[in-house]
């Protein structure tokens, strides 16, 4: 008769593939959920900031009696700009927790800097043409074309406010260029502020 064959003490080990298996997949779906989520760091109070900085330079500006000293005015303006922006973005990112160079974060940066790219070309190009008039209304219909491409990863209101500075630029095109520092006042400040107050409020900061 053949004998029983004894019960081992030790449970058997589960097998080390499962537990490998298992944080793979947790690794897709937070891949997966991160890159289908939306980019919120966009600071609605660095929006108004920037929004003073602007209407501040628009009077600056409108004071200026030669074309270079105008654009100088509007190109310090944006390298403000750039550092409001920056420093409110990484500062709610943090305080969020949440990595720029994230998923939502890199969609936001590849959608929202080729149109500023061309805008800084064509800035160069047409500042010597006969063309320098249109050069605010360009300004503001590029940077509401980044506003929406990049806003597209981003909270709903964003691209709204994209397609208000594309129709400010149409209507700085249309108008006199005696109408050009109002305008540029109007967009690149009060749109800022009009829109940044509600993100601020609504979006954590």
């Amino acid at each position: 008769m053949a004998s029983a064959r004894p019960l081992s003490a030790t449970p058997p080990h589960e097998p080390p593939a499962l537990h490998a298996r298992a944080m793979d997949n947790l690794e897709f779906i937070r891949e997966t959920m991160e890159r289908a989520g939306a980019f919120t760091a966009v600071s609605g109070w660095g929006m108004v900031a920037v929004g003073v900085s602007a209407i501040a330079a628009a009077v600056f500006a409108a004071t200026r009696s030669s074309p270079n000293a105008w654009l100088g005015v509007w190109l310090g303006e944006a390298v403000v700009s750039v550092v409001i922006s920056g420093w409110a973005i990484s500062r709610k990112a943090r305080r969020a927790r949440m990595p720029l160079l994230s998923g939502p974060g890199r969609k936001f940066a590849a959608s929202f800097t080729p149109p500023i790219i061309v805008g800084a070309v064509l800035t160069a190009i047409l500042f010597r043409s006969p063309l320098f008039a249109l050069l605010p209304g360009l300004w503001l219909m590029l940077y509401g074309t980044a506003v929406i491409t990049g806003g597209a990863f981003s909270v709903r209101i964003v691209p709204v406010m994209g397609c208000c500075f594309l129709l400010a630029g149409v209507i700085s095109v249309l108008l006199p260029i005696t109408w050009t520092d109002g305008i540029l006042a109007a967009a690149f400040g009060g749109l800022h502020i009009g829109f940044g107050i509600p993100i601020a409020r609504r979006h954590g900061g």
